[in-house]
């Protein structure tokens, strides 16, 4: 992307910004849990029950390596789904069957097979 002509252009307009996992906890609070349940309130599917995924903060932060782009993601692709199959809610089922980015994947799909078994797995 900032190779040649234009992508040393870009470069040159860019800056990087590395930013790490939301911690599922920090001290007393839960910032994850929180960022969950702001992107809860602005869902408006007719069927959806709140707080349910705040309940699945775990499972969550474990799919989407605890990036907030993965969490946004998945949470509107899910949304989207509801309504096109009329359900109008986000289940944890829906959820498992949305593809997200490569990062968020590989954490949660790691390529060696039984190192880590996936959260509701067992």
């Amino acid at each position: 992307m900032f190779t040649g002509v234009r992508g040393a252009q870009l470069a040159g307009r860019a800056s990087l910004i590395d930013c790490g996992a939301l911690p599922a906890r920090a001290g007393d609070r839960e910032p994850f849990r929180e960022l969950i349940a702001a992107l809860e309130q602005a869902l408006d599917l007719t069927a959806h029950r709140p707080g349910s995924l705040t309940k699945l903060a775990p499972y969550l932060h474990e799919r989407t390596a605890g990036r907030i782009g993965s969490l946004a993601r998945l949470i509107r692709q899910a949304a989207i789904e509801a309504i096109l199959d009329s359900s109008e809610r986000i289940t944890k089922t829906l959820l498992d069957t949305i593809t997200l980015d490569h990062l968020a994947e590989e954490h949660y799909r790691p390529r060696t097979p039984g190192r880590r078994a996936r959260p509701g797995s067992r």
